[in-house]
């Protein structure tokens, strides 16, 4: 880290005149790049001179400097071939970041700078990009909360909450992001990465060599930009690397994890995030080290979640700050009544959020049994209010703190490192409403929504589903067979299709997050079919081609008796079955593809599973049968 540059400028400490003062002290700083993002969660980077900037500084906020091509992003059907002029509009309410470029050194010794200011996106007169969505979302749950709550109106459970000297609701947000390091050469097997994860070998070990000098490095620049780092560590992926006769480290294949302190501003949390994956991707692989924030970058070992925190909390007109899901006692209760409501709310309208959580093929890998990962609609909350516990098996989780009520929370652990964290947050927000407004309205006590909210299969609900369980202080995964589980939480999406059609099956769902008019129908449509359209084009220019080399791979070996030659008559028949075509018919593969070009997708979803599921089990036995030829 270098003490003569600017890292970051944090918002609220300059006005105009001290920021355009603060840059002409570092003149190392020679660009401008206004940050929006799409609705994938991409950021643009669209690099403007520092002097256009300086001499048009009341210009970028009023969205007349800079356009953009919106037709080249995420945001089909909105700015399109024929429409696709997109302003961007420089947001102040957040703090500035300063990227870099140590390859490209200023007159004054110092690293050449760009200053990037997040955004909004403004498209014929409306902003139709991830920030704004958040922003709007979260200041109507605000404005609809302080409604619900004003008049001096009695909540059972939260009488001594003094619910009309609140000046402002808050939302809180907090990500925790894993991810994969390796060298570039390392080709460790499955086999390895698996039994070191299945004998707990490194989560949380001592990091060595170019990993801990790239991970203490990257705490460092994190911390300068103001984002103080709480943990970094490492996670329960990985098998230990090597040292050469040099003594440098080699055959790098681990997982990290890094925690920062969560933000009471969603729009500076999220930026956080994304702040955060360009600076780790740059300290890593200036020590020679890939990063991949992919949810599941190798199939048969852990893949890399993004635990994202949600909390809603009050600011009163004295300044001090209520956790609204905090019970009155922490040792009698597990929530507030807003509490049970916000949970409540995410859970019975989780079919709509589900689709900005889990968007693409990758992540719906991630999410299997064994692995850590979510599968199913449920939470957990804990044993005992007095003793707090956690339950790691579940979609969204309860955490407390006996002694700290602001840390009281709920964790979602389906996100991964490519979530759009400022869409997914803003369908939590709008479904926590609707679960607030039923607990507030409905007179109920806290004692009453917990046995809601803890309803068997069976047992008919006001509010919740009938026919389901949405609490579970079991091992989802150990406890359940896949049968028992979809009986008793649903059976969830194994795809991206089925993801969607079951969205699409839920319009009174769909109908909760589009109420604020900033996730609309026009931006929940596009979503979708952005979300569709990448799914079927990387089926068939990523996945299908990938399959066919991975089978393409399985050669047949000098057999060394019958056994070897019954094991390879039995992989060459399935290994047909999958990729090649024959005068009787079409391979999965091609039926796939075709599925895909016709727009049948339901046939395409199923052709998926069925293809995903033979060639794990191919490749499980080509491994038995080459180990078995002695050679």
């Amino acid at each position: 880290m270098n003490k003569d540059l600017l890292y970051y400028i944090p918002t609220g400490e300059f006005g105009k005149e001290g920021v355009l003062s603060l840059l002409k002290t570092h003149p190392e700083i020679r660009f401008v790049s206004l940050v929006g993002i799409d609705l994938a969660g991409n950021d643009t980077d669209e690099k403007v001179p520092i002097e256009l900037f300086l001499k048009n500084y009341d210009d970028f906020f009023a969205g007349t400097a800079v356009q953009t091509d919106g037709s080249s992003v995420v945001l089909m059907n909105i700015a399109t071939l024929n429409d696709a002029r997109v302003d961007m509009v420089a947001d102040p309410s957040v703090n500035w970041y300063i990227d870099y470029n140590e390859d490209n050194i200023y007159d004054n010794g110092r690293p050449v700078g760009t200053l990037r200011i997040p955004c909004f996106l403004l498209h014929n007169g409306k902003f139709i990009d991830s920030r704004s969505i958040l922003k709007d979302s979260c200041a109507y749950v605000a404005g609809k909360l302080k409604g619900l709550l004003a008049g001096g109106k009695t909540v059972k459970g939260m009488e001594d909450v003094p619910f009309d000297d609140i000046a402002d609701i808050g939302f809180t947000i907090g990500t925790e992001l894993e991810f994969w390091v390796k060298t570039p050469s390392e080709t460790e097997t499955v086999q390895h990465l698996s039994i070191s994860q299945r004998l707990q070998e490194q989560y949380w070990q001592r990091m060595r060599g170019n990993v801990r000098t790239a991970m203490e490095e990257a705490i460092e620049e994190l911390d300068a930009r103001g984002m103080s780092v709480e943990m970094g560590h490492k996670e329960v992926g990985g098998i230990k690397p090597k040292v050469d006769d040099a003594g440098h480290t080699v055959d790098v294949c681990e997982q990290l994890e890094l925690d920062w302190r969560f933000s009471m501003n969603p729009l500076q949390a999220c930026d956080n995030e994304l702040e955060a994956r360009i600076i780790i991707r740059e300290v890593f692989r200036k020590y020679g080290l890939d990063v991949s924030f992919q949810a599941k970058p190798i199939i048969g070992v852990a893949g890399s979640g993004e635990h994202t925190h949600v909390g809603i909390c009050a600011t009163l007109k004295n300044g001090k700050t209520i956790n609204l899901l905090a019970p009155t006692d922490m040792k009698a209760d597990f929530l507030s009544t807003i509490g049970y409501g916000f949970i409540m709310g995410i859970l019975k309208n989780y079919e709509a959020t589900n689709p900005f959580v889990s968007s693409t093929t990758d992540a719906f890998n991630r999410l299997k049994p064994g692995f850590e990962a979510p599968v199913c609609i449920v939470t957990s909350l804990g044993h005992n209010p007095a003793v707090p516990s956690r339950n790691r098996t579940i979609l969204i989780g309860l955490v407390r703190d006996i002694d700290n009520p602001k840390a009281t929370r709920f964790e979602l652990r389906a996100p991964n490192p490519f979530t759009n964290t400022y869409l997914a947050a803003s369908c939590l927000f709008l479904s926590s409403l609707d679960g607030i407004t039923y607990a507030v309205t409905s007179g109920k006590t806290p004692a009453d929504l917990l046995a809601e909210l803890s309803k068997k299969p069976g047992d008919k609900a006001d509010y919740l589903e009938a026919g389901r369980a949405y609490r579970c202080e079991d091992n989802v995964f150990e406890d359940f067979t896949q049968e028992e589980r979809d009986a008793a939480f649903g059976k969830p999406p194994a795809t991206v299709w089925e993801n969607v059609k079951t969205m699409k099956a839920n319009p009174d769902k769909v109908a909760v997050i589009e109420a604020g008019g900033s996730l609309n129908a026009t931006i929940v449509d596009s979503f979708v079919a952005s979300i569709v359209y990448r799914w079927k084009n990387e089926l068939i220019d990523r996945i299908i081609p990938a399959t066919e080399a991975l089978v393409k791979g399985f050669k047949k070996l000098d057999s060394e008796d019958d056994l070897d030659e019954e094991r390879w008559d039995i992989i060459r028949e399935k290994k047909f079955e999958l990729i090649k075509d024959t005068k009787s018919g079409k391979c999965l593969c091609s039926k796939l593809k075709a599925a895909l070009e016709a727009d049948d997708y339901d046939t395409a979803s199923d052709l998926q599973i069925e293809i995903s599921k033979k060639s794990e089990a191919l490749e499980k036995e080509y491994n038995e049968y080459a180990l078995n030829i002695v050679g």
